[in-house]
């Protein structure tokens, strides 16, 4: 059991970081003059993009239970590979955009001081992963809308809930102000976090626009013409978050789905980090990212008809990149 929460929390968080600060809707804090641009995505019918996406994690901390377990693990890492295919399969409409996302390459390793025989390895997870392919629309303001395709074996279900968090980041489909923005701008921007086990966690980010440079690999096909003035251009966007729930760390957090079960939640979780994205001012499609995170959380899981209950303390960092393969993206048939 040790291994298996150290494993969910991991999974979950690598693509909560990963997505989150593409995906909300801004507050205009400051802008400064200067010429103001869009950079919602374009996506063109036929056009085929493909991403690598590299994550690492390291977790330390304990999970006390009503059993006592003293193989249970204290330290645990992941590293996860990834080669995501993207075709635009219809174009948009109503600010819409059809796409299915194939993993092409899928595989992860890890280390932990623990082992659990009744827990896939991550391994298998991710192996399982490979071939599989999701449909989806993407929404105006960066939802995800019709979700169809990929196995939810219990092989790679953890592994199916980051993916979508993934694919957040690579389709960049939202986080910045509706007018435009501007060299030297900064918003705000605030949204709750899904699926964490504390109710009431959201997430405060602040984002920049640093700068424009020279993209590196160059953005994707399927583009609108480049201004001729700047050829492969990226704005160069800063997001700074912190992740907090409202209230006192001692106070009832239990999430609804909890509550149905019997169960009663309390405790904090924490956390921080930054994320710097190149994002092509022809395409509006994200060229590259990287990101730094850290999260603590010390919460219990209380049965309200027995009171037993399992609580676990843990330390979260990790780091992940998204990078936009020129090499093997292609533009639609003319």
């Amino acid at each position: 059991m040790h291994r298996r929460l150290a494993a969910q929390t991991a999974f979950r968080f690598f693509g909560l970081f990963l997505g989150f600060s593409l995906f909300a809707s801004p507050l205009l804090l400051r802008a400064s003059s200067g010429k103001r641009v869009h950079l919602a995505p374009r996506f063109v019918p036929g056009a085929t993009l493909r991403y690598n996406i590299e994550s690492r994690a390291a977790t330390t901390g304990t999970t006390t239970t009503p059993i006592v377990n003293p193989e249970g693990g204290t330290r645990s890492s992941v590293t996860i590979h990834l080669l995501v295919r993207l075709d635009v399969l219809s174009p948009p409409t109503s600010g819409a955009a059809r796409l299915r996302a194939t993993f092409e390459k899928s595989s992860a390793e890890s280390q932990s001081d623990a082992f659990d025989p009744a827990q896939p390895p991550i391994s298998d997870q991710y192996a399982g992963l490979q071939g599989q392919y999701l449909e989806f629309t993407i929404a105006p303001g960066g939802h995800f809308t019709d979700i169809k395709g990929l196995d939810d074996a219990p092989a790679i279900r953890a592994a199916r809930q980051s993916s979508l968090s993934w694919l957040a980041g690579v389709s960049f489909a939202a986080g910045f102000p509706a007018d435009g923005i501007e060299i030297g701008q900064k918003w705000k921007s605030e949204r709750p976090v899904e699926g964490a086990p504390l109710a009431g966690l959201a997430w405060h980010v602040e984002y920049t626009y640093l700068r424009d440079e020279p993209c590196s690999p160059p953005p994707g096909v399927g583009a609108a013409p480049r201004p001729s003035a700047s050829p492969d251009s990226c704005a160069v966007i800063l997001s700074r978050f912190e992740i907090s729930r409202a209230g006192s760390p001692h106070s009832d957090a239990t999430p609804e789905d909890y509550l149905r079960n019997g169960l009663r939640v309390s405790g904090s979780w924490t956390g921080s980090g930054e994320n710097l994205s190149y994002v092509s001012l022809a395409s509006g499609l994200l060229v590259r990212s990287t990101e730094t995170s850290d999260q603590q959380m010390d919460y219990k899981i209380t049965s309200a008809a027995s009171g037993s209950n399992v609580h676990r303390q843990a330390q979260v960092h990790a780091q992940s990149e998204i990078m936009f393969d020129s090499a093997t993206s292609v533009s639609p048939t003319k």
